[in-house]
């Protein structure tokens, strides 16, 4: 059975996508910082028949990554490599001239500094796997000036550069940056609190992640809302 490394495991888009590579068949790690919330996910997810590996831990802690990939190679190797884990930088979401510089630090280690520590320690597994991939989570605020998003968007922008080297460095993996576009997530609304105005869940974005693998297309940076219009 193919093996999935997902960071962020416990709730939102990355529980999601843990379920729906479960009901696949995916053998599956998944972390997370909050061991309840990981380990409901984790009973949730292995009721599909799959085994799964819950490591409650920090991205930022090599020695956590080093644990979530020895966990994979036991389960087989690394098919596919996930980072959902995210830091906003401030909560609620402040314009830059507020943001505290530790919040932006933090933001930058663990959407970006993690993602390519645990890159670097799963690489082995991921070249010998016979269709290795890489799939970073992006953001809309990667790409455009938001208000307040000033912290968050300029580290998932450098994410975004890091998986487009990746690719061209590691031309026999496939690496996709993908922004899921707007969800209801405990993490919008820490960032927004006062915004409640209704959003997709994450499982209806989960068939746009699901089509990647299916369909392998060139490594890039892809919409999710555009993969899943694409679709019907």
């Amino acid at each position: 059975m193919p093996v999935a490394i997902i960071t962020g495991a416990s709730k939102g888009l990355g529980a999601a996508l843990a379920r729906a590579l479960a009901e696949r068949g995916w053998d599956l790690v998944l972390d997370a910082r909050g061991p309840v919330p990981l380990a409901e996910t984790a009973g949730l997810v292995s009721a599909h028949g799959t085994r799964v590996t819950a490591l409650p831990g920090d991205v930022t802690d090599a020695g956590h990554r080093a644990e979530l990939v020895a966990a994979a190679w036991r389960l087989g190797g690394v098919d596919l490599l996930v980072h959902n884990a995210s830091a906003l930088g401030a909560e609620p979401l402040v314009p830059l001239e507020e943001l505290p510089l530790e919040g932006l630090r933090r933001a930058l280690e663990v959407n970006l500094v993690a993602a390519l520590g645990l890159v670097q320690e799963a690489l082995p597994l991921l070249r010998a796997a016979p269709a290795g991939a890489v799939l970073v989570v992006s953001s809309d605020a990667a790409a455009e000036a938001y208000p307040a998003w000033g912290g968050y968007g300029a580290s998932k922008a450098a994410l975004d550069q890091l998986a487009a080297v990746l690719a061209v460095e590691e031309p026999g993996l496939r690496v996709w940056a993908v922004d899921p576009g707007d969800m209801a997530t405990e993490l919008y609304a820490a960032a927004v609190p006062d915004d409640d105005a209704p959003r997709p869940e994450p499982a209806g974005v989960v068939p746009a992640f699901l089509r990647l693998l299916d369909e392998r297309p060139a490594s890039g940076r892809y919409g999710a809302p555009a993969l899943l219009e694409e679709r019907r």
